[in-house]
């Protein structure tokens, strides 16, 4: 008979801990809301793991952070892959220090199932975001829950919420449950022209690295343009097609090589997940999804 139980009554880490003590070679399935995960066992070793797009250690860690939801471990079930090369103990530990750090987060993140969205501070304030803040950043809609913004990304739903706690802290972001809806006030907001134009500046930066002297003047009139449209209020659209035409200028001065070079150097900085050119992106419609 499998061994079953909620987790609103037993943490993962907790089961899993006793279950892999008994040296048993099956599956554990954890469900919630739709989600359906699964951690492999041999001899009692955790061997792999995956739960959405994630696998291996991180699988873990997501699922350990879950306090709703059904468990079951069938035993038996086995798998060829192994995806997990640490040892139960290292394992359950870290899984154990991101439950503690989730309480803390939780505190401002009740739940995964809340919509951000950008508030209305004063736009004036500069804001210094971190490259994986500004990927964050271009994925905020004001529609997508954070579990769907991380499932997008790719990402964990711990990492999006480390991410947000610190963007809720500052009062740049909010949350609000998705049966509210957007409004009209919150809907399509974003960062400040001053945050935005040091973005500008920073991908400015980068071009200029890469091109020389022979591409200052282009470069430097294409960031007035970016900066011009963003003081009128263009927002990070603005951003998008001067690294479009950054990206053009480079590869008629110095090649596609140099131009494959600076589109990598600021994926990071737009959210461009998937590692295709900027002016790929950008003629498909961006990186919105």
């Amino acid at each position: 008979m499998a061994l079953q139980g909620s987790l609103s009554e037993l943490s993962l880490p907790d089961v899993i801990q006793m279950v892999s003590v008994s040296g048993k070679t099956g599956v554990f399935e954890v469900k919630r809301s739709g989600e359906v995960g699964k951690i492999y066992l041999s001899d009692g070793q955790i061997v792999d793991a995956l739960v959405g797009a994630l696998r291996g250690d991180n699988a873990v860690y997501e699922m350990a952070i879950w306090s709703e939801g059904e468990f079951s471990f069938v035993p038996g079930e086995q798998t060829d892959n192994v995806t997990i090369h640490l040892s139960n103990a290292n394992l359950m530990m870290e899984a154990a220090r991101r439950l503690d750090e989730w309480r803390v987060l939780s505190r401002k993140i009740p739940s995964l199932d809340l919509v951000p969205f950008f508030t209305s501070r004063d736009q004036s304030d500069q804001v210094t975001l971190s490259p994986h803040e500004w990927i964050l950043v271009t994925r905020i809609d004001d529609e997508h829950t954070i579990e769907g913004i991380a499932d997008t990304l790719h990402w964990s739903a711990f990492d999006v919420s480390k991410l947000l706690f610190g963007m809720i802290t500052s009062g740049l972001v909010a949350l609000r449950s998705a049966a509210e809806g957007s409004s009209e006030t919150t809907k399509g907001q974003g960062p400040g022209p001053v945050t935005l134009i040091g973005l500008a500046s920073r991908i400015r930066a980068v071009a200029l690295n890469v091109i020389g002297d022979s591409g200052e003047n282009t470069i430097d009139k294409q960031f007035a343009g970016a900066r011009n449209l963003i003081e009128q209020g263009a927002g990070i659209e603005a951003i998008r097609t001067m690294v479009e035409q950054h990206s053009k200028a480079i590869t008629l001065l110095k090649g596609s090589d140099i131009a494959a070079m600076f589109d990598e150097q600021v994926q990071p900085l737009l959210g461009i997940a998937d590692g295709a050119p900027v002016a790929v992106m950008n003629n498909q419609g961006g990186t919105n999804s």
